[in-house]
């Protein structure tokens, strides 16, 4: 069995079933199509223990469509990590930056932008070793999952 994150992007249909058809109302059937977007890395990063986000909830899932032979049925791919210029198409440039220069090591100089952006310790927004990875890996994958659509 291979890993899915090595059926990435250009597999698309060989070897695979064909996705059955559902009936559009007013329109002809059309094939339903699943696409999966994963990247091993993705299951790598820690929020914290209070923080209900758990990324290795990522591997956990892959692992069970790996395990039951799901991703056969699914175009699987894995994202790009978006690149600063995507990522500030929606967010401002300063935010941006502050993301990629904040890390745990230096997060208690940085208690005025921490507030200001309602990132740290006391929010929803933890900062962690590789946030910004992080950020550019799930941004990708919305970016290519809309882009699919």
């Amino acid at each position: 069995l291979k890993s899915i994150s090595a059926l990435t992007v250009e597999g698309r249909g060989q070897g695979r079933t064909p996705a059955p058809r559902r009936k559009m109302s007013g329109s002809k059937s059309q094939k339903t199509r699943v696409c999966y977007f994963y990247d091993a890395l993705m299951g790598t990063y820690y929020y914290g223990p209070d923080h209900p986000m758990k990324p290795h909830r990522l591997r956990m899932t892959h692992s069970l469509i790996s395990s039951y032979g799901l991703y056969k049925k699914m175009q699987v791919y894995r994202p790009h990590p978006a690149h600063y210029k995507e990522i500030t198409q929606f967010h401002a440039e300063d935010y941006t930056d502050f993301l990629r220069r904040v890390c745990p090591d230096n997060e208690k100089e940085c208690q005025l932008e921490l507030q200001k952006f309602n990132l740290g310790l006391y929010t929803d927004c933890p900062i962690f070793p590789g946030l910004y990875n992080f950020c550019q890996l799930y941004t990708g994958a919305s970016i290519d999952g809309a882009c699919k659509l």
